[in-house]
């Protein structure tokens, strides 16, 4: 109860955000989450709705990270992790179990990552069932500190500049996240922006399916071809993963309009 009191603190650029919000909701707890200034309005505001305060800081995930710790060491909340977290970790992984009972027998399953934790979970879950099904992670060519850190063997950072998938703009893989990743995931691709972009547009012109640019990294490697090697006559999940976005930056994006 004492922890309850405190409130909890959370930084997320994806889903976490929301995520943490609704949770506050339902217990009772006084939630705070710091997300970068260019979030999207609409991501933004349905954390509020949920019942979050919601505090803008910097420009990208590490600085709302260095947000958090200001404000947990001012107001003694407690910092509920995005991804480098056993419980987060394993909450993420029940997409696993999910994906296990709609299709047993899949081959692939292709997963975005930020931080690590939704694909940790992930090849968690469907390894302990079946071990010979292959777990592919997607990042941006812009920021892929886990693909930096999982094809050279050591955790390690890399940001250049944004990305369109702005729910993964982390540069740095957490530490646990980076352990499960390299153990049980069987590669990572990297893709371009105007894949990105084409995914989206593809998405919505042949699924009618918005999404933001995180939740269509996975689409993104499959259309451009790289992993034509492992999908050809193989069942194939593709995980999108958020359609967090407004509808003006889905216009500017896409070009349906002018912006």
């Amino acid at each position: 109860m004492r922890k309850k009191r405190k409130g909890v603190v959370a930084c997320s650029a994806g889903n976490h955000a929301q995520g943490v919000s609704l949770s506050c909701a339902m217990l009772g707890i006084d939630g705070k989450v710091v997300m970068p200034k260019g979030a999207p309005k609409s991501k933004v505001a349905a954390t509020c709705d949920y019942s979050a305060e919601v505090v803008l800081h910097g420009d990208n995930f590490n600085d709302t990270i260095a947000k958090v710790s200001e404000i947990v060491e001012m107001e003694g909340r407690i910092f509920i992790p995005p991804y480098d977290d056993p419980k987060v970790i394993a909450g993420q992984g029940t997409i696993g179990l999910e994906i296990m009972e709609d299709l047993y027998d899949v081959d692939n399953v292709i997963v975005p990552i930020g931080g690590g934790g939704l694909i940790a979970g992930i090849a968690v879950a469907i390894k302990s069932i079946n071990p010979t099904i292959r777990v592919i992670g997607v990042q941006s060519e812009n920021v892929h500190g886990m693909a930096a850190s999982f094809h050279s063997g050591e955790i390690t950072t890399h940001r250049t500049t944004g990305t369109l998938a702005d729910g993964c703009d982390v540069s740095r893989p957490g530490n646990l996240t980076y352990e499960i990743v390299r153990e049980l995931v069987d590669d990572i691709v990297l893709v371009s922006e105007d894949e990105i972009r084409n995914s989206m547009i593809a998405l919505i012109q042949r699924n009618k399916v918005v999404t933001e640019g995180a939740g269509a990294l996975a689409c993104a490697a499959l259309l451009s071809g790289k992993l034509d090697q492992y999908i050809q006559n193989r069942k194939t999940v593709s995980i999108i993963s958020g359609g967090n976005i407004d509808l003006s930056r889905v216009s500017q994006i896409t070009g349906f309009v002018d912006a």
